[in-house]
């Protein structure tokens, strides 16, 4: 369907996405999360990141398989899809035996996935691999320890999610580059830090 929508409309289209996933991103991060975790969290993710160059990596591993808009596609999708509560919870529920949540969640992520494909192209479908990865871990640890995670890891995961999809928003728009690729590993962060820190 992209080749026969003009170059316009799909700028356009570009922008609204850039925009829709600003107000995804602003509404998540102003989740109530500790906000000292949430920073020590991005620190310590992006240079975690700038260190192994992860982005330089991904872009390099991206241009091989098939240029410089497939990982942009797959980078915007899968933070799109990954973070959140209802991603975290969904999976470790399933984990635990109820698929209720991320059946829910897979329907909307179907939805939007439409107007992502068609405009950044099949980048995205290829998000569905480190989604698998990412989301099948969290299964696996909700099936080994029958227990959700604590309610600070979910909420500082989703502020972290939040800041950085406020990133992809200012790449989508062209305002900014922001090395969003580099900063993935605050999301690690932000799961394990509230598991270090008391109260």
């Amino acid at each position: 369907m992209r080749r026969q929508v003009p170059k316009s409309a799909l700028e356009l289209l570009r922008e609204a996405v850039g925009l829709f996933t600003l107000a995804l991103g602003a509404s998540m991060a102003l989740e109530k999360a500790n906000p000292i975790i949430v920073v020590f969290s991005l620190l310590l993710g992006a240079l975690f990141g700038h260190f192994v160059r992860l982005e330089e990596r991904m872009a390099s591993l991206a241009s091989r398989a098939g240029g410089s808009g497939f990982a942009e596609g797959l980078m915007i999708a899968f933070l799109t899809y990954c973070v959140g509560p209802m991603t975290v919870v969904g999976s470790i529920m399933d984990g635990m035996g109820d698929p209720s949540i991320i059946l829910t969640k897979s329907v909307m992520d179907g939805a939007v996935s439409i107007a992502y494909a068609a405009t950044l192209g099949w980048g995205v479908m290829a998000s569905a691999i480190p989604l698998l990865a990412f989301q099948g871990s969290l299964a696996l640890l909700g099936w080994l320890l029958k227990a959700s995670l604590p309610p600070s890891s979910v909420s500082t995961l989703t502020v972290c999610g939040g800041v950085l999809l406020l990133g992809v928003g200012i790449n989508l728009l062209n305002l900014k580059r922001v090395r969003v690729g580099d900063l993935l590993p605050s999301l690690l962060f932000a799961l394990l830090l509230p598991l270090m820190v008391p109260g």
